[in-house]
């Protein structure tokens, strides 16, 4: 697996490539670690003190990076760097789809002052625009040492369906433990209740054989879901619930004391990497790191 780990040398970078440490990487594996210069010139300043700004740039750029490789000196993934200019949410994108990566790997890097964990605007530019899959890592998983927990929240769409084959193909370790989760909205979902309970019994009768179908159908995308995820996970389950996905999803992980999300991003048709809204949300209010699977 080629990953791209993009540090800007925060705490929240280094929680990032910590927890990437702890993973079982083989020597086949790849860890490109990039960090983008933000140069932007200064109206009235001098060419000699632009020459020195770039300059001191670049002497700290290659230190962050020193430190990231630091922080990986235990992996047996192969390590190698790139310093590159831009902003950093277009050279990241650049960078993937030039390395060719299978999943871009970023810290949460939120906003100061606010005690929500709302991703910062980088890592959202990302997840919107990158067509790679990501994977953001937020400080509850920057220390773990023990065997994660992964909550892979699917539909039964393509999205899901690459998003579980992405999953397949990281390297946890063995003691990983998945769960496969399937929501099925509620037919009354907009129906305030005290208007649901009179509708007459016909229409219960049918609401009761479209249940039992809905029902039916989170069965089999559940053993869909399963049926891929079997042959890499044996801590393996499954869970069904009704109500709102985004909120579901995020009660499931919080119950399970998940470490992962896994959800993919279903977002506008024709629109390569777009976030629906349902991914967007989970990206935003997760406490625990969230992966995103692209197509």
């Amino acid at each position: 697996m080629k990953i791209l780990l993009a540090t800007d040398g925060s705490e929240f970078s280094e929680g990032a490539a910590g927890f990437l440490a702890a993973l079982d990487f083989s020597p086949d594996d790849e860890i490109i670690i990039l960090h983008a210069i933000s140069y932007v010139p200064f109206q009235d300043s001098t060419q000699s003190y632009e020459a020195a700004l770039r300059r001191f740039k670049e002497e700290t750029g290659a230190k962050i990076l020193d430190s990231a490789v630091e922080a990986l000196k235990n992996s047996k993934a192969k390590i190698s760097t790139a310093l590159m200019d831009g902003y950093p949410d277009l050279a990241i994108s650049d960078a993937a789809a030039e390395s060719n990566a299978d999943l871009i790997v970023m810290g949460s890097r939120g906003l100061r002052g606010i005690k929500s964990l709302v991703v910062g605007s980088a890592t959202r530019s990302v997840a919107t625009n990158s067509p790679k899959p990501l994977l953001v890592v937020k400080p509850p998983q920057w220390a773990r040492t023990e065997g994660l927990k992964i909550l892979f929240a699917t539909d039964g769409s393509d999205y899901a369906g690459v998003t579980a084959k992405l999953l397949t193909s990281m390297p946890f370790r063995s003691d990983t433990e998945l769960t496969a989760l399937y929501v099925t909205s509620s037919s009354f979902a907009d129906m305030p209740a005290r208007f649901a309970i009179e509708v007459d019994d016909r229409v219960k009768k049918e609401v009761a054989e479209a249940r039992t179908a809905e029902f039916a159908d989170a069965d089999r995308i559940i053993d869909l879901a399963m049926t891929t995820l079997r042959g890499r996970f044996t801590n393996l389950d499954g869970v069904k619930k009704v109500g709102d996905p985004s909120i579901e999803i995020l009660e499931a992980a919080a119950a399970l004391k998940a470490d992962i999300i896994a959800v993919g991003s279903r977002g506008l048709r024709g629109i390569r990497g777009a976030l629906g809204s349902v991914s967007r949300h989970v990206l935003n209010h997760a406490e625990c790191s969230v992966i995103i699977g692209k197509m």
